[in-house]
């Protein structure tokens, strides 16, 4: 019988042992996380997986996120996302799984889609004015959801942006290319953050 107590006595420290070292494992992992804007309190932890790039064939940033120089009348001086150079017709997928809020268009962004899940949103700007989506559509990362747009459009009622030459442009923009842009609570944050 004593020599059941020492049997059972080893196999109980071992156990205890065992969690202790298991708990120290996973402090040490969960340490090595990092969080961004609080998102240790969203279930949509960010990480490489959760986000598609959005332009598949193309990933030469020609204007990077934060102060600048306004390339064109109309662009601001503190650019709220990042400006992917590719040519119009290239294809443009959702970056992250979420519900189409916009389309249409939107003032120096030109024509847009909007999407959100209800933590971030994205403005994927300058595309085609043929729209793939539609407001209220559900897509997922990695979904073709526009393509980029032309330099030039036309039939937008009131459009102040022009070109050189006098003619209307997609928003304020000097040549094709996607605008990507995300917000958390309303605020603009670094797209690159995110990749």
């Amino acid at each position: 019988m004593f020599n059941n107590f020492y049997k059972y006595l080893f196999i109980f420290l071992s156990f205890i042992i065992l969690c202790f070292i298991g708990l120290i494992f996973s402090l040490y992992t969960l340490d090595s996380f990092t969080f961004s804007d609080n998102s240790i309190f969203n279930t949509n932890i960010v990480s490489s997986s959760y986000f598609s790039w959005p332009t598949p064939n193309y990933n030469t940033i020609t204007s990077h996120f934060g102060y600048r120089k306004a390339p064109t009348s109309g662009a601001g001086t503190f650019h709220g996302g990042i400006d992917i150079g590719a040519p119009a017709g290239s294809v443009v997928v959702a970056a992250f799984s979420g519900k189409v809020t916009y389309t249409g268009f939107y003032g120096a962004n030109g024509y847009t889609v909007s999407i959100s899940d209800g933590y971030y949103s994205a403005n994927y700007s300058h595309v085609s004015p043929y729209f793939l989506v539609y407001v209220g559509q559900f897509v997922n990362s990695g979904d073709i959801i526009a393509t980029v747009g032309p330099k030039n459009v036309y039939g937008v009622p009131n459009n102040p942006y022009r070109d050189s030459s006098g003619n209307p442009t997609n928003g304020a923009t000097t040549g094709p290319h996607l605008h990507f842009s995300i917000k958390i609570d309303g605020k603009a944050v670094n797209p690159l953050n995110y990749f």
